[in-house]
């Protein structure tokens, strides 16, 4: 029996994807990325919500991370029911109905002979 960690609502406040990237694709395109850990014995089936300066919110973006598993997405491959917007800050609300754990990463590839990646926990709210 695995121990079940994290929370159901998860919260990116700094979102941002850059524009642009120096070198092949895919490795050096710059993106963001969401990481989710569900040691749980049921499916995530987790849903996004995008948040933007200037417009109302848009979701529901669908992500489902098995039982047991980790699955990284691309915040860039997100389009349905819209394509994240590259090159705008955004906040996303992560919610599942199983506890997850939600680590954000970034690759920021602008500059040429650069890749910098960081990474940094999503704050969980409950």
């Amino acid at each position: 029996m695995m121990v079940q960690l994290g929370a159901k609502v998860w919260v990116v406040p700094g979102g941002h994807i850059p524009f642009g990237g120096t070198g092949p694709e895919p490795d050096f395109t710059s993106f963001d990325q969401l990481c989710v850990l569900n040691t749980t014995d049921s499916a995530a089936e987790t849903t996004l919500l995008f948040y933007y300066q200037d417009t109302e919110p848009v979701g529901p973006y669908r992500i489902v991370v098995d039982a047991r598993r980790i699955r990284h997405v691309r915040v860039n491959d997100l389009i349905d029911p819209e394509a994240v917007r590259l090159d705008r800050p955004y906040g996303c609300v992560l919610r599942s109905p199983v506890p997850v754990v939600v680590q954000f990463l970034r690759q920021d590839s602008r500059l040429p002979g650069v890749v910098a990646l960081t990474g940094t926990m999503a704050h969980p709210v409950a």
